[in-house]
């Protein structure tokens, strides 16, 4: 089966049914996505339980497709909280555990079909041509002959729950090597030998990547590990990368999986609004306040409340703002512009920058005080050309996305070897517009040559 859409595209989007995919495991979610796209169904993907819960709670879903595992949340609790939530969507597991709630879907039928093509295609053939096997096989799965994949379907059936299998132990290894790892430090130096061997074993599984940031590089692992312990404190985070490495991304993966995924995440890009109108929208005002507020507004702190708020490009805050800043974040008090009135609020702060603050601090530009408050846990994003093994993957997911509003598209060998011969200056992004202009060049061909790989 092509990794390509196989069936005919979707003309009427307005009718489609909506599932949501919650799995790790992007690949597999690729090739279930690819199915139910030909089945008119409009797929959306979580990579995680926090991430799938947001995603229904601000846009709903007909039904969702849940893997045995999960790397942030216990699944079973999970599906309880989201059949309670969600009493009228249909519920499955990748192994075709059915939680109807009693009832019986007509829609069910159709998902059960479509799980078990994707299970059957991790184990057969690409079907694609040698140019896509880089794209559908990150987890090590039994080979069968080609006899096997002729057999009635109970035979492959069996297969394809050893696939599963995989899938659920690579997810609990990473729980159970936290769990035990807390558990051995309070054992001291008379812990068994055996069982540290074990352990540094089991140590050895690689961290599952974090919503949307996809790649196995030792670099995105390590960023996916850091991420996991700082997301449930509330303390301040400095993300620090160049342009186009996904800052926001690791922003919103910090708050999804923190105690405030509910609550709002807001925004807000300090080089692009005026200096002189950067106070108001960040603390708010008042009516009259300054020529032009013909209104009172809340500003973007005030409206993070109870959430979180990301500032994006702190390096381009001035320096006459930086005090204000600094104050809020020791006291968590602010006052609207126009307005002596205190207002306490609740809100965590993260902050990203692309060139380093300590360099504008030694410029004079930026205050250390608050580069102390604000690099409490600083977060450094690897460049794209420094983790050139996930270039390849990183495009298969973007050609996914893509493949929303039109049929995906695959890469040809000549275009994913030109893809790995360049630099990569403006990184993920960078990436993202080269595949979308390459998608528009393709025209109605299922794959993408070389020469359309323009840079």
């Amino acid at each position: 089966m092509g990794y390509g859409l196989g069936r005919k595209s979707v003309e009427n989007k307005a009718s489609l049914r909506t599932v949501l995919l919650a799995s790790a495991d992007l690949h597999f979610r690729a090739r279930l996505r690819q199915e139910l796209t030909a089945m008119r169904w409009q797929v959306r993907e979580a990579a995680g339980g926090a991430e799938a819960m947001a995603l229904l709670e601000a846009q709903g879903a007909e039904a969702m497709v849940l893997d045995s595992a999960l790397p942030d949340l216990e699944v079973t609790e999970f599906a309880g909280v989201m059949r309670m939530r969600h009493p009228v969507m249909d519920l499955l597991r990748i192994d075709g555990i059915v939680d109807d709630g009693g009832a019986r879907s007509p829609r069910r039928n159709e998902l059960l079909h479509a799980l078990r093509q994707a299970q059957q295609d991790a184990l057969g053939p690409l079907g694609v041509g040698e140019s896509t096997a880089w794209a559908l096989a990150p987890v090590a799965v039994p080979k069968i002959s080609a006899a096997d994949r002729l057999a009635p379907v109970d035979r492959r059936a069996t297969a394809a729950e050893d696939v599963t299998a995989l899938l659920r132990t690579r997810n609990a290894a990473y729980c159970e090597t936290n769990q035990r790892g807390a558990a051995m430090k309070e054992e001291g130096p008379e812990m068994d030998k055996l069982e540290a061997a074990k352990l540094e074993a089991r140590e050895r599984v690689p961290t599952l990547p974090l919503p949307e940031m996809v790649g196995e590089s030792q670099g995105m692992l390590e960023l996916s590990r850091l991420i996991r312990l700082v997301a449930p404190r509330s303390s301040t985070v400095l993300i620090e990368g160049e342009t186009g490495t996904g800052k926001e991304l690791v922003a919103r993966a910090v708050h999804q999986l923190s105690t405030r995924a509910s609550k709002p995440f807001v925004v807000l890009n300090c080089a692009a609004i005026p200096e002189s109108l950067l106070e108001a929208e960040l603390f708010g005002h008042t009516r009259g306040a300054f020529t032009g507020a013909v209104q009172s507004r809340t500003g973007r702190i005030e409206s993070a409340h109870g959430g979180t708020l990301f500032l994006d490009e702190i390096g381009e805050m001035p320096l006459s703002l930086q005090a204000k800043i600094l104050r809020f974040l020791e006291s968590g008090e602010l006052q609207r512009v126009g307005n002596n009135e205190v207002v306490h609020v609740d809100v965590r702060v993260l902050a990203a920058t692309d060139e380093p603050l300590q360099q504008r601090v030694a410029e004079h530009a930026f205050r250390l005080d608050l580069y102390h408050r604000l690099a409490v846990f600083p977060v450094a994003l690897p460049a794209l050309r420094e983790r050139m093994e996930d270039v390849l993957p990183l495009a298969a997911h973007l050609l996914g996305k893509l493949g929303e509003e039109m049929p995906v598209k695959r890469l040809s060998d000549g275009a994913a070897a030109r893809l790995m011969e360049h630099n990569w200056p403006g990184n993920v992004r960078e990436l993202a517009h080269v595949l979308e202009r390459a998608t528009i060049l393709a025209e109605d061909r299922r794959e993408i040559a070389r020469k359309e790989i323009q840079f």
